[in-house]
C-alpha cells in the first residue's frame, strides 16, 4: 500500500511541475511578445514635408497642420526634416479633406453655444523616393478639438489644437505596423 502512495504522491507533484512549466513558459513560446526593434522605417532619415492641400472652404489650418507636423517629426522621430526635396529619402504629402465645426454644449437660457467642437479628417501619403514605393498610401486621419468663446477661445483656437492632435495621429501613422 505505501509503494501506491508514495507512486501517486511523485504522480501529482510531477504533474503539478509540468503544469506550473506550461503557465509560466507557454505564453512567450511561438508569439512575437515584446521586441527592442525599432518603430520606425530602417533606411529612412530625411523627410520633406509637403504643404497639406486644404479641400475645404476654411483657409489657414494647412499651415497649422504642416508646421505641427514638421515639428512633431522632428521631436517624436528618428528622422530630419529638409527643406530641399531632392536631398529627401522620403515625402509626406496629403490633403485636409473636411473641417468640421459642430455645438457641443448650449446655454439653456440663451440658446447660444457654450461649447463648440473642431474636426479634421485628412488622407497621408508618404513615399519613399528611393525605392518608389508607398510607406503610407491614402490612410485616413482624424481628430477633433473643443473650444469655448465664452473663454474667448475662438475658432482659430479649436483648429490649432485639432491640426495639432492630428499631427500626433500621422506621426503615428509613421511607424511600422506590429
Amino acid at each position: 500500500m505505501e509503494g501506491v502512495e508514495k507512486n501517486r504522491k511523485t504522480v501529482v507533484v510531477v504533474f503539478a511541475v509540468v503544469c506550473l512549466c506550461v503557465l509560466l513558459l507557454g505564453p512567450g513560446c511561438g508569439s512575437k511578445g515584446y521586441s527592442n526593434e525599432s518603430l520606425y522605417q530602417d533606411g529612412v532619415t530625411s523627410i520633406y514635408v509637403e504643404m497639406f492641400e486644404n479641400q475645404s472652404f476654411r483657409r489657414g489650418v494647412e499651415y497649422e497642420l504642416t508646421d505641427a507636423l514638421a515639428k512633431r517629426i522632428e521631436a517624436q522621430t528618428p528622422y530630419k526634416i529638409v527643406s530641399n526635396r531632392d536631398r529627401a529619402d522620403t515625402v509626406l504629402s496629403g490633403q485636409i479633406m473636411s473641417i468640421g465645426e459642430s455645438i457641443l454644449t448650449l446655454d439653456r437660457q440663451t440658446g447660444r453655444p457654450i461649447e463648440k467642437d473642431v474636426e479634421l479628417k485628412a488622407v497621408v501619403n508618404w513615399k519613399n523616393l528611393k525605392t518608389g514605393e508607398y510607406l503610407i498610401e491614402g490612410e485616413n486621419a482624424l481628430a477633433a478639438a473643443s473650444y469655448s468663446e465664452w473663454q474667448s477661445q475662438g475658432f482659430e483656437y479649436g483648429s490649432s489644437l485639432a491640426a495639432n492632435k492630428l499631427a500626433q495621429r500621422i506621426v503615428e501613422l509613421m511607424e511600422k505596423k506590429w
